[in-house]
């Protein structure tokens, strides 16, 4: 049984609280550790660390931060497999959807690897009579992270990689379902050279995040999670002054058109709608075939695809996904296929009664399908987070635009077609905030940024990409005169370069 407690200045120390959290094994049901959860008074002893480092980090030359996001990749690489087993276990997905979440994480700090550039501002010579202008960014101070079970390496990095890269200090609470990756990965930016007390992880609840938003010393904070908490969050943070970037929840649509290679977009919405066992914000789980003929031909193609998924425990490398993350989400994903067929949608394939021989006690389901899903339904407005897939069926192609447009979600929506002119006026209409073309994980690579629209995000930046360094850094704006000898006698208007 491991007991997990925080990473505080540096270092692994017990929790105080004498409050615990159990760490199930998804794959047997069994409890594998006890995670401590943060009392307010520890959460202050990780700001009070990171407030008296930050000065000295913020001051290290960008270049030398740097090399300690590069020395942090190579340990992350050694330490691979150790990671993505961990992860497995406590998560559930399958070792090499483990081995993707960390290696998404890790392109993010490949990302924040270029801040010596990233950080350069903007320089003006003679804006005005022997004027010059230049504007430096800066980092905030002490920032915050509130990060998900669903992916324990990738979205912690995708937030403390370019908020340490810019000169910040860090405090990290990961979900309490799965913390150990995100203990470890603190280890090992120690073990790259990151001065004690920059990167800090607090484990805790609802008192531990309060306790966040809260604290005066924290000058931004980043979550992932639901919408209910995203603008819970939001609207605290603002309520004291901090910047908040907040993603919340999704019902990602793929519309595909009568023209669409339909063996592709079968293994598209396979991938996309059962991988992770449907545990991911950018999980397709609404299919919207255009026209009946095309309706049919999917459901034709898509139920013995679904019927045939292989679920297996998460060290099974040929299994296409494993156990959900909790017994709790398991049995709030058969709830919503219960309501689904109370509302009078069609259930084509029902997973609810798969059985793990040898693994009974597992958080396992298998795969469900609906057909003639309709939009006033409850499993098309909420989102499930489970192995179901929706098909909502549209007569033509403005329907099939109206439904994600209108969407109360906007992460991300992709569209399964041969025809360019089609396919770039979706893009250009459709109201979310990522869309993929041909491709069903609209997820934008490092070096753009990832976030939804609508109830998806609450704040005005998005995560990586150029605004993790916006968000991460406040603008400073020099202008600039050197004494020439001339007096030219006090203005008492406003200046102006005339």
């Amino acid at each position: 049984m491991r007991n997990i407690g925080h990473f505080i200045g540096g270092k692994l120390v017990a929790g105080k609280s004498g409050r615990t959290a159990d760490v199930y094994e998804p794959m047997t049901g069994e409890v594998q550790g006890k995670v401590a959860l943060a009392t307010k008074a520890e959460v202050r002893e990780a700001v009070l660390n990171a407030r008296a480092a930050q000065p000295d980090w913020a001051a290290t030359n960008p270049q030398r931060r740097a090399r300690v996001m590069m020395k942090f990749l190579e340990l992350v690489q050694r330490d691979y497999d150790k990671l993505a087993d961990l992860l497995a276990r406590e998560h559930g997905k399958t070792v090499p959807d483990a081995k993707g979440d960390i290696q998404r994480g890790l392109e993010v700090v490949e990302f924040a690897c270029g801040i010596p550039h990233l950080m350069k501002g903007e320089y003006t010579e003679g804006a005005g009579p022997n004027i010059d202008i230049y504007s430096m960014r800066q980092p905030l101070g002490v920032v915050a992270g509130i990060t998900p079970f669903n992916f324990p390496a990738m979205i912690p990095m995708w937030k403390f990689a370019p908020a340490i890269a810019c000169g910040n200090a860090f405090i990290l609470k990961p979900s309490e379902r799965d913390p150990g990756v995100p203990m470890k990965l603190a280890e090992l930016m120690i073990e790259a050279g990151l001065p004690p007390g920059i990167l800090n992880v607090v484990n805790g609840d609802k008192e531990a995040v309060d306790a966040i938003l809260d604290d005066p010393d924290i000058r931004a904070v980043g979550f992932v999670g639901s919408s209910p908490i995203a603008q819970y969050i939001y609207e605290r943070s603002a309520a004291t002054g901090k910047r908040a970037q907040c993603f919340g929840g999704a019902k990602n649509h793929a519309i595909i058109m009568p023209d669409a290679d339909m063996d592709q977009t079968v293994d598209a919405l396979i991938g996309a709608g059962y991988g992770s066992a449907g545990e991911r914000c950018m999980a397709i789980s609404v299919a919207v075939p255009v026209g009946k003929t095309t309706a049919d031909r999917l459901m034709e193609k898509l139920i013995p695809r679904v019927e045939s998924l292989k679920i297996g425990p998460s060290t099974d490398p040929s299994a296409d996904f494993g156990p959900l993350v909790t017994k709790a989400a398991l049995e709030r994903v058969k709830g919503y296929v219960e309501t689904g067929i109370k509302e009078g949608a069609t259930l084509a394939v029902d997973g609810r009664g798969f059985k793990m021989q040898g693994y009974e006690n597992g958080f396992y389901m298998g795969g469900c399908l609906f057909d003639n899903v309709k939009p006033d339904m409850r499993i098309y407005k909420e989102e499930i987070f489970g192995p179901v897939l929706s098909v909502v069926r549209a007569n033509d192609y403005n329907e099939a635009l109206r439904l994600p447009s209108e969407h109360e979600y906007g992460n991300g929506v992709a569209i399964f077609t041969r025809d360019g002119d089609a396919a770039r006026d979706f893009a250009a209409k459709v109201n979310v905030g990522m869309v993929g073309i041909n491709v069903p994980i609209p997820v934008p690579i490092a070096y753009y940024t990832f976030g939804g629209w609508k109830a998806s995000g609450f704040g005005d930046l998005n995560q990586h990409g150029p605004d993790s360094i916006r968000f991460y850094t406040k603008t400073k704006t020099v202008t600039s005169r050197w004494p020439s000898g001339v007096k030219d006698g006090a203005e008492f208007v406003i200046p102006t370069m005339n």
